[in-house]
């Protein structure tokens, strides 16, 4: 039986294709604006890499640059505080040892964090499409005019007047023909599955770390154009940190035990594509959990094809189970632990990057580079990544401002080439594979600039490249919704 077509009767001003931390952004700024905005989302929860796919440990992370500034904010800070109010969320936190070195960690609940995208979706007028999955496009030349969706009722056509692919992959862009940027299998970045134990005995844990601070480790406190001595300072407060802190919630993630490590590759129990580490997940009443982001990472998986895809759930889900039974063995405090939490899907840590009218580049973060087209701003470093070994992050060649201030993300990244009324929003934005900006907090970013752009535009009766020549309006709207594009430095 041939599928049933339907063609959706109503037109929507805004479609949001793809319903993670980018996509959510984005439909509640085109909200905002105006717009009347339909959200797409293949599978049945909002909030992506967040609530889904992982990392719910790592949160808002990165929301102050190294002089203490924030530099991310708006719907971020927005839903920070709001679930810090109703106790879903614990305060920034900025101990003195990361702050400086820009690492800082702003956590939240991902369960309660995804129902209450759900609550600002319905306050907002955003309609929801979940179990979708955006398919095509439909087009008039280069301009995109609606698109097209899979699910259980059949291929639904449904119109659009602006569309933001906010799909984590580009999937939609390339669809519409837009160029992009990818490596070759060798090159990628190795993917991961998450994980989240409870039943942990901190203090078990931190009696065995103010004993042996030696064996974290401590290289993201410190930037990579710090001088020698500076680096030894930063490495001297993390030890004095890691003897006397009481509280795990201030740790932020536990990473290295270095002996320990070192004896599982010896006795085959750890496996040999990462280190040993976790973060937090905070839950209510003040407890915690440890949420292993890092424990399984897949090599020469392209996300632009399922077989690999399929091969990494399968290899990271092997690994989570040496992991495991590794924690519960060696780890202080771990005894007793348990799973609670195993990610239904990889975190897909690099894929294609959609080009658009501007490319941000690694030369541009080490400047510091400021655009007359802001529209946000990150201090996150450029060419941090990921590697299949024990070190699980590449310690070279990573560059971030030299000022120890933040970078702005110009608009032009978010306007792909050759195709019309198309905005792109989250980690395939355009830039070189160096700044990928994939980071949770970037990906709200661009999407809030996106959805926000998106309404203007449907507003003004223009496109998104012609909101290039009056994106001065755009920054006044952002900036009335919270988001920071200036008065950093």
């Amino acid at each position: 039986m041939a599928r049933k077509q339907i063609v959706v009767d109503k037109k929507y001003d805004v479609i949001v294709c793809g319903g993670g931390t980018s996509g959510i952004a984005a439909a509640i700024a085109a909200a905002r604006g105006g717009a009347s905005t339909l959200l797409i989302e293949r599978v049945g929860a909002l909030g992506g890499q967040l609530s889904f796919s992982g990392p719910p440990g790592f949160a808002f992370a990165h929301l102050f640059n190294p002089r203490g500034e924030q530099d991310a904010a708006g719907i971020i800070e927005e839903i920070h505080a709001r679930m810090l109010k109703e106790g879903h969320a614990l305060p920034h936190l900025k101990p003195e040892h990361r702050l400086e070195g820009g690492y800082t960690f702003s956590y939240v609940d991902p369960d309660w964090f995804s129902i209450t995208i759900f609550e600002m979706m319905e306050e907002e007028g955003v309609e929801l499409l979940l179990h979708s999955l955006v398919v095509d496009v439909v087009q008039d030349g280069d301009k995109v005019t609606g698109v097209v969706a899979e699910n259980t009722n059949g291929t639904m056509i449904i119109s659009g007047k602006i569309i933001i692919d906010c799909t984590g992959e580009g999937d939609v862009a390339v669809r519409a023909g837009a160029p992009y940027e990818y490596v070759d299998k060798q090159t990628v970045q190795p993917h991961t599955l998450s994980f989240t134990m409870d039943g942990v005995n901190w203090k078990e844990l931190l009696d065995w770390i103010h004993k042996n601070p030696e064996q974290l480790a401590w290289f993201e406190h410190v930037l990579p154009h710090w001088p020698d001595e500076r680096k030894e300072t930063a490495h001297q407060k993390a030890l004095e940190f890691y003897r006397t802190c009481d509280d795990p919630k201030l740790f932020g993630e536990f990473m290295g035990f270095t002996s320990f490590h070192k004896k599982g590759l010896e006795t085959g129990e750890w496996h040999k594509f990462s280190g040993i580490g976790f973060f937090l997940i905070p839950r209510e009443d003040g407890h915690v959990q440890a949420h292993m982001q890092h424990s399984s990472q897949v090599p020469e998986v392209l996300t632009d094809d399922a077989w690999d895809i399929t091969k990494g759930e399968i290899e990271c889900r092997r690994q989570n189970a040496i992991a495991l039974k590794f924690f519960r063995k060696y780890i202080p405090g771990f005894e007793n632990a348990y799973l609670t939490r195993m990610c239904p899907e990889l975190r897909l840590r690099e894929g294609r990057r959609i080009m658009g009218d501007y490319k941000l580049t690694k030369n541009d973060i080490a400047a510091g580079q400021e655009f007359d087209d802001v529209i946000g701003k990150s201090h996150f470093k450029a060419g941090a990544h990921h590697t299949v070994d024990q070190n699980t992050i590449a310690q070279v060649a990573k560059v971030c401002p030299q000022d120890d201030g933040s970078y702005d993300i110009p608009y032009r990244c978010l306007v792909p080439l050759k195709v019309e009324n198309m905005l792109i929003a989250g980690k395939h934005v355009s830039t070189d594979r160096d700044a990928y900006l994939r980071y949770l907090h970037q990906t709200m970013v661009t999407g809030q600039a996106a959805g926000a752009a998106a309404a203007l535009c449907v507003k003004r009766g223009i496109s998104p490249r012609a909101l290039e020549k009056r994106v001065g309006e755009l920054q006044r709207i952002l900036k009335q919704q919270g988001a920071i594009i200036d008065g950093t430095h």
